[in-house]
């Protein structure tokens, strides 16, 4: 269970933090049944209620800012969602975001950053579906890692960018 001011991933409403733990107290809603109360983190006035046990959600804590560099430090490697048609993709891509895990995040960044530059050197735009997943991707992936790391949201980007740099003189040396 989870603790009052703990950050945890809520399904597709990323990072949220636990207000509240206890029984709602609504008319038409058991008693008996003890509910988180959730603040997601990047939706202003929202508020999700959701019962502790509940198992059709991916609900899980936010990772540690360990986790978080291994990663910014494997993303280069991650495998790419590789499915060549665009309905097959567009599917892949929403199983990876309901899993809310890091690593498939990344699968769906690097996919479509991949897939946007040979796009333009075909001369053409990036599609709108991988626009769509890209910012989600994003959205949910920075989003928990500015939690873990403690900076801002909009600082992530700029972090990743620097630690990967970092990474690559240190090879390179």
């Amino acid at each position: 269970m989870f603790e009052i001011g703990e950050y945890i991933v809520y399904g597709m409403n990323g990072v949220c933090r636990v207000e509240e733990i206890g029984p709602m107290n609504l008319s038409g809603v058991e008693s008996d049944k003890v509910y988180y109360t959730l603040l997601p983190l990047y939706t202003k006035g929202s508020r999700v209620f959701t019962p502790v046990d509940n198992q059709k959600v991916v609900m899980r804590p936010v990772i540690s800012k360990q986790e978080t560099c291994n990663l910014i430090d494997e993303m280069k490697d991650v495998d790419l969602i590789e499915v060549s048609d665009d309905k097959h993709r567009e599917l892949a891509y929403k199983e990876a975001l309901k899993t809310c895990e890091c690593r498939e995040l990344i699968r769906i960044i690097n996919t479509v950053l991949k897939r946007k530059e040979e796009r333009i050197a075909q001369g053409k735009k990036m599609s709108a579906c991988d626009e769509r997943y890209l910012k989600q991707a994003q959205d949910g992936l920075y989003g928990e890692f500015a939690i873990s790391l403690k900076i801002d949201k909009k600082e992530v980007e700029e972090y990743i960018e620097h630690r990967s740099s970092l990474k690559e003189m240190a090879s390179a040396s």
